[in-house]
Formats: C-alpha cells, sequence, structure tokens
C-alpha cells in the first residue's frame, strides 16, 4: 500500500535529463556550474564580467540562468577560472551549446506562451513533482476528452478546433514523461470539487475518474483527495507545484499559475514555506489506498 512519502525523498542515482530538459534548464545548470567555479576561485562577479566585456549585471543572469550562453564567452570564463580539463570544458560547452537550441515544445510556439516554457523543461527534468489542484485534474493525469473540455472552457469558447486539438496533443506529449524507464515521482492532491464538477458531461467525468484510479496503482504515482468534509486546510491559498531535481543540481522551484503569466520562486524561504503547506496537505487529505475507495464513490454517484 502506498504511504505518504516524505519532501526529500527522489530516486537515488538518477541525473537531470539532458536530452529532455530544454534550454532553460540547461542554462541554469551551466550558469550554477560557472557560479560555483567562480566562488570557487574567490572571484567577484566584477571581474568575471571584465574578462568577457559585460557588465556584473550580466554576470549575474548568466549564473541564474535567465539569458542565453555565447560559447566564446563560456570558453573565457573556463580559462578564468582555471579549467585545464578538457573533458570538464568540452561538457560545460557541450551544455552550453545545447542551451541555445529549441526544445521539442518548440513545434508548439503557437500555443504555448511564452511564460509555459520555462514550466515544460523544468517538468521533463524534475525527479519529483508536488502538485496541489483546487479547479481541475492535474495537467499530466487528463484524459483527452477531459483536456479538450477543459481547453475549451479556458479559452472561452473562442479557440479554433485546431488550436484545441494542438493543445491537447502537447498535453499527451507532457504526460510521456511518466512512462519513461526513470519516471519522476509524481504526487498530487486534488480538492473534491474538481472531481464532483462534471467538466465536459459525465461521460467525460467517468471515464477521467476510471483513469485516475488505475494511475494511482503506480508506483511513481502518489494520489490524495482532499474531501469537502475537511473544511479549511493547508491549501487555502490556492493551487501550487513544487519541482525537485535530481542530485541537487538545481534548487527547488515553486510554480505557481495565473491566468496570463505564472511565478516562479526558488528562493529557500520561499519555497520551504510552500513544502510545509505541501506536506501538510499530505497529512490533513485522505490517504491514497481510502483516496481509490473514494474515487470509486464519486464514480457510482454519477
Amino acid at each position: 500500500m502506498q504511504t505518504a512519502r516524505t519532501a526529500t525523498e527522489m530516486p537515488e542515482g538518477r541525473a537531470v535529463d539532458y536530452r529532455q530538459a530544454g534550454p532553460t534548464v540547461l542554462r541554469m545548470l551551466v550558469g550554477a556550474q560557472l557560479r560555483r567555479l567562480r566562488e570557487a576561485r574567490k572571484m567577484t562577479r566584477e571581474e568575471a564580467g571584465d574578462t568577457i566585456r559585460a557588465s556584473t549585471s550580466k554576470i549575474s543572469r548568466l549564473e541564474l540562468g535567465r539569458t542565453g550562453f555565447k560559447l566564446r564567452d563560456v570558453d573565457d570564463l573556463l580559462t578564468l577560472y582555471g579549467v585545464d580539463d578538457e573533458a570538464e570544458r568540452a561538457t560545460v560547452l557541450s551544455l552550453a551549446e545545447r542551451a541555445n537550441a529549441p526544445a521539442w515544445w518548440h513545434y508548439y510556439g503557437d500555443v504555448v506562451p511564452s511564460w509555459f516554457e520555462a514550466y515544460l523543461g523544468l517538468e521533463q527534468a524534475a525527479c519529483v513533482i508536488r502538485t496541489y489542484e483546487v479547479q481541475f485534474v492535474p495537467g499530466l493525469l487528463q484524459t483527452e476528452d477531459y483536456a479538450r473540455a477543459i481547453i475549451r472552457i479556458g479559452r472561452g469558447g473562442q479557440a479554433t478546433p485546431e488550436e484545441v486539438e494542438r493543445r491537447v496533443d502537447l498535453r499527451k506529449r507532457r504526460q510521456r514523461l511518466l512512462a519513461k524507464p526513470t519516471p519522476p515521482k509524481l504526487w498530487a492532491v486534488i480538492d473534491e470539487t474538481a472531481l464532483r464538477r462534471p467538466v465536459g458531461g459525465a461521460a467525460v467525468m467517468r471515464a477521467q475518474l476510471k483513469h485516475l484510479i488505475e494511475i494511482a496503482e503506480l508506483k511513481n504515482i502518489t494520489l490524495q483527495l482532499m474531501p469537502f468534509s475537511f473544511g479549511c486546510h493547508a491549501g487555502a491559498a490556492g493551487a501550487s507545484t513544487i519541482l525537485r531535481f535530481p542530485e541537487g543540481e538545481l534548487p527547488d522551484i515553486v510554480y505557481l499559475e495565473q491566468l496570463t503569466s505564472a511565478l516562479y520562486l526558488d528562493k529557500p524561504a520561499d519555497t520551504q514555506r510552500y513544502w510545509h503547506v505541501m506536506n501538510r496537505l499530505g497529512i490533513q487529505a485522505i490517504q491514497p489506498r481510502k483516496t481509490i475507495a473514494h474515487l470509486h464513490q464519486i464514480l457510482r454517484d454519477l
């Protein structure tokens, strides 16, 4: 029987899948490595900036992964930091080059807002995904018909049939990560509101509930229901997602989606508070095995 796991648990021996990570994650990885090398040499950002004819603010953006890399600049910084090992230089330069290449979701650029692109890369690279949803089933767990209904609602009925299908296809492509040989651990707490609301009609909801029951049996997925009966709980502030990455290569990131933008929080003071909320939700919600029984009851009620 599945039990609630701790916030710090992650698969051992995992590393970021560079082929799927996308430019955002790769920029963050390269930037973090350059920062570690600079700090190991006890150099300031100003000294690093002088080497590549850049301001300290640009060095800061490079180290945070918020801008692309010129390979010549990376090469010069590696020399400045005393990296003589050719294999190490080649690895960093290769990652920097990949960070400038478009990701697979570039193909869906017509339906992916710029503020969501970063999340796609982070999601693909994460080894642990914790999420709490209030209104809808999490995107990674949606059936095609449920996703189609949600997308139509979200676009206010203005999306063309072609756009709707493109968005559904993107969601299906995202879901492939749950079937990878080494998939991330997904732990989702869903408010009962989302499962009682007949999105797309009764038939669509029945299929969606059956899908949740089936997928909840997978070893890498923990599913919990936050029932009406609990009243006020730790998730009162709304939906949120926390992403954790292998081997501590990147900081934990909290993703908060808004109507036309999103917030990405990575400061420990912020992420620790959200971890606390997620852990409290895991305690307050119906436990995994009982959640499955509750899903069967909601299915019978339809």
